[in-house]
C-alpha cells in the first residue's frame, strides 16, 4: 500500500526486499512432475553448471532431474561444493526440510509436502521454504499473564552470531529443524537462549504466522514465522545458556518498541514484537493502523501450540 510519510518499522519494507534477480527451482516429483521448491539466483547459474546431467535450466526455472532415491547424495555432494566456494555460509550442521511451495502460498506441510532434507544453511541458497519461532517475554503491570504488558525483555546478539550479529532479538527464536514443531522449537530454545525451563515455557501463547520472503546476505529467505508470547514473573532473570547472547534486558515498553521501529533489532525480532505491540493495543494513532494494515499483509493466521 502506498505510504504519505516514512513510516517507523523498517523491518515491514525489508520483510518483502527483493531486487536479486532468481529463477524458480523445480523438483521433480515420483512421477517426474515438476515440483516448484524454491528460487536460485541467476548469478549462481555459472556454479550450478557443474551438475549438467542433474540440474536442467530452462528459461524461467532450474530443475533438479533426479529421482527420489537420489536427491540426497546430490544434495549433500552440492552444498559441500557450493559451501566450499563461499557460496553457502554458516553451516550449521542442522537439518531442514526441503518443501514442495504449494501454488496458493499456503505455508508448506512438513510432512506431506517433504521432498528431502538437507543442511540447514543450504535453504537459504536455494531459496526454499523455512520456519522459525519467536517469542516475546513480558512482565504485567499485575505480575500475571492478562495484566497490561509494561517492560519486554530483549537479548542482544552475540558478535561472534554468523548472522545479524550485535543485534537485539528477541528473548527467545530460533529455527525449526526438521522433525519439530514451532512449538517444539521455541521451548527448546527456551533454555538454551534464556536458561527456562519447559516448565517455565509452559505458559507460551501463540500469536501470529507472519510470512517473509526477502533478499538477504546468504540468499533469499522464504520463512513462516511463528510468534509466541510468554508472561515471565517480576523478579526472574533469563540467563542465556548456549553463547550466542551477549546481553539480556528488561526495558520498559516504550524503549523496547522504540528501538525495534528504529530499526535496531533483527527483522524477524522486530516483526515479531510489533505482533505482539498491536495484538496487545500498545500502539496508538495512524502508524499504528497502517502497521497493523502491512503486518496483516504478511500474516498467515496463528501460531499453533501443537507439539
Amino acid at each position: 500500500m502506498p505510504l504519505s510519510a516514512p513510516l517507523p518499522w523498517p523491518a515491514l519494507a525489508a520483510a518483502q526486499h527483493r531486487v536479486v534477480p532468481r529463477l524458480r527451482f523445480d523438483m521433480l516429483d515420483d512421477l517426474g512432475r515438476p515440483r516448484t521448491a524454491g528460487s536460485v539466483a541467476v548469478a549462481h547459474l555459472d556454479a550450478l553448471a557443474a551438475w549438467p546431467q542433474a540440474l536442467r535450466v530452462t528459461g524461467d526455472a532450474v530443475t533438479l532431474a533426479v529421482a527420489p532415491a537420489g536427491r540426497q547424495a546430490f544434495f549433500a555432494e552440492a552444498n559441500a561444493a557450493l559451501h566450499a566456494q563461499g557460496l553457502i555460509v554458516a553451516w550449521r550442521d542442522e537439518t531442514y526440510p526441503v518443501l514442495a511451495l504449494p501454488a496458493d502460498g499456503r505455508s508448506p506441510d512438513p510432512q506431506a509436502d517433504l521432498l528431502a532434507t538437507f543442511e540447514r544453511a543450504a535453504s537459504r541458497f536455494w531459496g526454499t521454504a523455512t520456519f522459525g519461532a519467536h517469542c516475546n517475554g513480558y512482565v504485567t503491570d499485575t505480575g500475571e499473564a492478562n495484566g497490561r504488558p509494561t517492560h519486554l525483555w530483549i537479548a542482544r546478539r552475540s558478535d561472534t552470531k554468523p548472522t545479524d550479529p550485535g543485534l537485539l532479538d528477541n528473548l527467545v527464536g530460533g529455527g525449526v529443524p526438521h522433525g519439530q514443531t514451532p512449538a517444539d522449537t521455541v521451548i527448546r530454545e527456551g533454555w538454551e537462549e534464556a536458561g527456562l525451563t519447559p516448565a517455565q515455557m509452559a505458559g507460551i501463547r501463540p500469536g501470529s504466522i507472519l510470512r517473509l520472503g526477502r533478499d538477504i546476505p546468504e540468499g533469499f529467505q522464504l520463512e513462516w514465522l511463528s510468534v509466541y508470547d510468554l508472561a515471565l514473573p517480576p523478579g526472574l532473570q533469563p540467563c542465556n545458556q548456549d553463547g550466542e547472547v551477549q546481553a539480556l534486558h528488561c526495558w520498559p515498553v516504550d524503549e523496547a518498541l522504540a528501538r525495534a521501529a528504529a530499526g535496531e533489532m533483527t527483522t524477524d525480532a522486530t516483526l515479531a514484537t510489533l505482533d505482539f505491540a498491536l495484538r496487545h493495543g500498545l500502539l496508538a494513532g495512524a502508524d499504528a493502523a497502517r502497521c497493523a494494515a502491512l503486518l496483516d499483509s504478511l500474516a498467515h493466521g496463528p501460531a499453533s501450540l501443537a507439539r
